[in-house]
């Protein structure tokens, strides 16, 4: 019971720090960067679909993103999906393609995308947290219960704080390199 609590948890809590990776991969750095757009989403036919699904990504330039949709006639919602993202990017269209020039940073948009990684990442510590909080209830509802004894309790929930500050070590690491990404100029 509480070795499946304990896998659980750290499935949770290791789901947090991808996701934290996928929202910090997206920010912009003043650099090319696929992530910025790829999880864009495009009214394809209806349907919502990421831009990664329906056209090719690259950065043949370090301020160049290129867009190559599969479907031609694509192209228009493609731009329009990027301009609605308002990520502070203009796309270029030429009939065949999407060009997308990546600006320069200005200090302050530095300072405020910085506060913006930290944001993101102080909501995954407090998603941590709460699934710890979960975790914790849990094995002390088994030990309440009759089906874990004190020192079961007490090992699971030590490997609980243990997993749990793991996690957030990692995402402070991924913070500050993002943070010094970002500030390069």
């Amino acid at each position: 019971m509480i070795d499946d609590i304990l896998l659980e948890t750290d499935d949770k809590m290791d789901k947090a720090v991808q996701f934290l990776q996928q929202e910090l991969s997206g920010l912009r750095t003043g650099k090319a960067n696929p992530a910025l757009v790829e999880h864009i989403t495009v009214d394809y036919y209806g349907s919502p679909t990421r831009l990664r699904d329906i056209a090719n990504i690259s950065t043949p330039e370090p301020r160049l993103i290129v867009i190559n949709p599969f479907d031609p006639s694509s192209l228009g919602l493609i731009e329009k999906a990027i301009v609605v993202a308002n990520i502070g990017i203009t796309p270029m269209n030429d009939g065949r393609l999407i060009r997308v020039p990546i600006p320069e940073l200005s200090e302050e948009r530095r300072k405020e995308m910085v506060k913006m990684a930290g944001r993101v990442t102080e909501e995954q510590r407090v998603s941590i947290r709460n699934i710890r909080r979960d975790a914790n209830e849990q094995v002390k509802g088994l030990q309440k219960s009759g089906d874990a004894t004190e020192d079961e309790r007490d090992a699971a929930l030590g490997d609980i704080q243990k997993a749990t500050d793991e996690r957030i070590k990692k995402m402070d690491a991924m913070l500050a390199a993002k943070e010094k990404e970002i500030m390069a100029v």
